[in-house]
């Protein structure tokens, strides 16, 4: 006889708020990822804002279309670099016209990802 695993439950008093677009997606998750290294742990209670999913469920969004070859190293890199510095790359700026570049085909792509998943609207 299997033994029963244990799934946490979902608090349903808050409905859900989805996301308006892949880059307001992408600076949540920075943000809690800062937070877990801060020593944050996620619990079951919503905050101010209840999200419909896991920061871990955009982690795995961003690394399935890596191992899928979607996005590049090079949109990786571009997606951490200024998700840290918590701003998008600026086109007019002349050194920032190619990570713009790749920021916006990044984000394009996760964003046909979560439109499926119902992350954003």
């Amino acid at each position: 006889m299997p033994r029963p695993r244990f799934i946490p439950k979902q608090f349903h008093d808050f409905p859900a708020v989805p996301f308006d677009n892949a880059e307001q997606a992408w600076f949540w998750f920075i943000r809690c990822q800062k937070a877990r290294q801060d020593g944050a742990r996620f619990e079951a209670h919503p905050g101010a804002t209840a999200r419909p999913c896991d920061p871990d469920d955009l982690y795995r969004a961003v690394m399935s279309l890596s191992r899928a070859r979607k996005i590049k190293p090079d949109h990786l890199k571009v997606l951490s670099t200024f998700g840290l510095f918590e701003r998008p790359p600026d086109p007019r700026d002349r050194q920032e016209e190619r990570p713009s570049r790749l920021w916006c085909e990044a984000l394009d792509r996760l964003s046909t990802v979560l439109k499926t998943k119902g992350i954003i609207e």
